[in-house]
């Protein structure tokens, strides 16, 4: 909304309905010209007494009437005794009720609030209130004004009240300041401030466009930037040349300021293969520490276990089967090096191998825990096994710093207590949250790494199951032969045939893979539709929520994930007086919907059937929302095994999950899969994205559209490429780097 469409309201705040203390959301009434009306948005700390003027519009709340909308909000001090006496009274101030209030206002008048910010000595001088206490309201005051200091000056330039709370919290009070020297600081962290709004406040402090704080933060901007697409690095002319481009700056300003960052360590320069590859400091360390790491654990190795032969003897006598090469040596490779990659595509037997494994080691009396990068894929885990699994956050125990960063309880001062990690469905698994697992192992520990490394790698940085196989430093069994029950499935097969770059048949009816012919997107959608709404269901069961899920592999377009949603959901989930409905970030959520959480929030709390709480919803949790409470603006969501409560504000953070794109769909199954198939972007039709898109299918899959697509995708041997490091420093010798840690 252009603020020149914006409505402005002027009034005295009356009372605080309800304020979410993490984002600043809040719920209040206020007086304008006499009247009393209710208005909601993100505001700075505001209080009973204040005089606020707001930017935004009316709104008709089905439950609670017409609201203010409020998309700014300044706070004035409260000016004459008595408004001061009842901001003060409020609560405004932690530690000062209504009569500590009426002492100050009787001792200072008019002047309370600046005597009591700026001189806290003469506070202290009344009765009852220590020079502790009287420097406590100083610091709040302080705080509190800092906060609407910097809501006002961010807003010219069109950030956000959520986006200045969390700068705030962050940079403290001088942030104004430090903003003002170099406005690229809001850049740096998760804040949601796009490189050009900084750039707005340098024009409007004077600094250049080729200045040093700018090419600088540009470069780094760029490295985050690509490292939110998978790169830990970028060859040096490609991020030369980008920069160049995005800065509109010469090449030769670039080059000169890289150099200074490479100087000062914000950057670390390598050279793989005769090429300068350029890292950011901390990504650069990732990866070494990885490496380092990995060779420590081959070095110093778990214990071999004894009669190994033996044991395998008996697991195969107990279950009634019998291992083959591969899966044998799997298994004695585990057991006696200490260290495991254990790859293959589906039906080759990945599990059976790894319960062999589980079951030898408990045999043996050794504590053995796994996990997964996701709560289904962990579910998954524990199913097939029969061993609880646990997610990588929270088998690390994920907790929170005190600037509300992610920090593990798991780590070297508190390591894993265990002899054994199995972690499955490695492909998904980023550079940061296997260096810290790695942090957390006990020195001899054994550890098994479990993967598809033809699946599409992770969505966070690095490509840590391609490099580690890659780099031929660590021993890798990777399955192969299809067993005859896999055989059965067309699935199974027809994955392996696509890998394999040959075409999947299509041309079965009465198998689990089915192709469905259509000439054009309206019939493909219209035939998915009836797919999720009618016939699957009726046919085989399945619940269009929990059963079916539709892969798509791009978000836009009639195909794309955003307007098969919309479909989707009016026709699963239309809109009905009973239903409770909210619109977010310009999407409009109703009780029943399937959602997905789009990134890490380590905030929303979270409670289990048993009674379990925590905190933390992922990136790619698939959930349902269970309710929707205006009232509090609150989502209850179930997500797998754990229902959260997410504000509306953290409700921003949900996309419907009718149909998901293909990569966020890692690490998930589901029953049944539909694909829907033609012609698009080759960037986004290739070979591994329709072979990751099939092996997500448990027990039906079927593509809907053209058959052509489905062979341009096969032939479309696309890698997808990513820079990163890790192969590099397994493969060589580390005393040419250990002293760059």
């Amino acid at each position: 909304m252009e603020e020149k469409n914006m409505l402005q309201i002027v009034g005295s705040v009356e009372r605080i309905v309800y304020r979410n203390e993490d984002n600043g959301y809040t719920v209040l009434e206020i007086e304008v010209d006499g009247e009393e009306m209710t208005a909601v948005g993100v505001m700075p700390q505001v209080n009973a007494g204040d005089k606020a003027r707001m930017l935004g519009s009316f709104t008709e709340h089905k439950s609670y009437g017409v609201q203010f909308s409020a998309q700014t909000c300044e706070i004035e001090r409260p000016t004459g005794a008595a408004d001061i006496l009842r901001y003060l009274a409020s609560g405004a101030v932690k530690g000062i009720g209504p009569s500590t209030a009426r002492r100050l206002v009787d001792a200072f008048g008019e002047n309370t609030l600046e005597v009591m910010e700026n001189e806290p000595e003469r506070v202290s001088m009344l009765r009852g209130i220590s020079a502790e206490k009287a420097a406590e309201f100083s610091a709040q005051l302080k705080s509190n004004e800092g906060v609407r200091t910097l809501i006002i000056f961010l807003g010219e330039f069109g950030i956000s009240n959520a986006a200045a709370i969390r700068i705030f919290k962050a940079l403290g009070s001088a942030t104004v300041r430090m903003i003002k020297e170099n406005p690229y600081i809001l850049c740096e962290g998760d804040f949601g401030v796009s490189f050009e709004s900084a750039d707005r406040i340098a024009i409007r402090e004077n600094l250049g466009g080729d200045s040093s704080i700018r090419v600088c933060a540009g470069i780094l901007y760029i490295l985050r930037r690509n490292e939110g697409n998978g790169h830990t690095c970028l060859p040096r002319d490609v991020l030369t040349d980008t920069a160049a481009r995005f800065l509109e700056v010469e090449a030769q300003s670039v080059g000169e300021n890289m150099e200074q960052l490479i100087f000062d360590r914000s950057l670390v320069s390598e050279s793989f293969d005769g090429r300068e590859f350029i890292f950011r400091q901390s990504m650069y360390i990732t990866e070494v520490y990885i490496s380092s790491r990995l060779k420590l654990l081959k070095s110093f190795p778990a214990e071999s276990l004894r009669g190994i032969d033996n044991a395998i003897g008996i697991c195969e006598k107990s279950d009634g089967i019998i291992y083959d090469g591969l899966q044998k040596q799997a298994i004695q490779m585990a057991l006696s090096e200490g260290f495991l990659i254990l790859t293959g595509g589906p039906g080759t037997g990945k599990t059976t191998t790894l319960n062999a494994i589980i079951k030898i080691l408990q045999r043996c009396g050794q504590r053995v825990f796994l996990a997964a990068p996701t709560g289904r894929a962990a579910q998954r885990m524990t199913e097939l096994t029969g061993n609880e699994a646990k997610t990588l956050h929270r088998l690390l125990e994920v907790a929170w710093d005190r600037e509300d960063k992610p920090v593990f309880g798991k780590n070297e001062k508190n390591l894993l207590k265990c002899e054994a990690l199995i972690i499955d469905e490695m492909s998904m698994v980023d550079v940061n949250i296997f260096e810290s697992v790695l942090r957390a192992l006990p020195v001899g520990c054994r550890l098994i790494l479990v993967g598809d490394s033809d699946q599409l790698p992770s969505v966070g940085a690095g490509n840590v199951l391609g490099d580690l196989i890659a780099s031929k430093a660590l021993p890798v069994v990777s399955l192969s032969k299809i067993f005859r029950q896999a055989q059965q499935s067309l699935i199974v097969t027809n994955a392996h045939r696509i890998v394999n770059g040959q075409m999947p048949v299509l041309s079965s009816a009465d198998n689990d893979f089915f192709f469905m012919p259509r000439a054009n997107k309206a019939d493909i959608t219209n035939t998915i539709l009836e797919l999720c709404t009618r016939r699957l269901p009726k046919a085989y069961g399945y619940s269009p929520i929990e059963s079916i899920q539709v892969l798509c592999p791009s978000k836009k377009g009639e195909l794309g994930t955003g307007e098969l949603n919309l479909r989707l959901q009016d026709a699963l989930n239309p809109k009905a007086d009973c239903k409770e409905e909210a619109t977010v970030g310009g999407k409009t959520f109703r009780v029943g919907d399937k959602v997905m959480q789009t990134k890490n929030n380590y905030d929303i709390r979270w409670e289990r059937d048993d009674g379990e709480t925590g905190e933390g919803v992922y990136n790619g949790d698939i959930g349902v929302i269970l309710s929707i409470d205006r009232k509090s603006k609150l989502f209850r969501i179930r997500f797998f095994d754990k229902i959260a409560a997410l504000s509306y504000e953290n409700a921003s953070e949900l996309e419907f999950a009718y149909a998901v794109t293909v990569h966020k769909s890692q690490g998930n199954e589901f029953d049944c899969v539909i694909i829907p198939a033609f012609p698009g972007p080759s960037r986004l039709y290739y070979r591994n994205l329709l072979y990751t898109a099939v092996t997500r299918a448990k027990e039906k899959l079927i593509l809907v559209g053209n058959p052509y697509t489905v062979e341009l995708m096969v032939n479309n041997n696309r890698q997808t490429k990513r820079y990163s490091g890790l192969r590099y420093f397994l493969e060589r010798d580390d005393s040419i780097y250990s002293n760059k840690e």
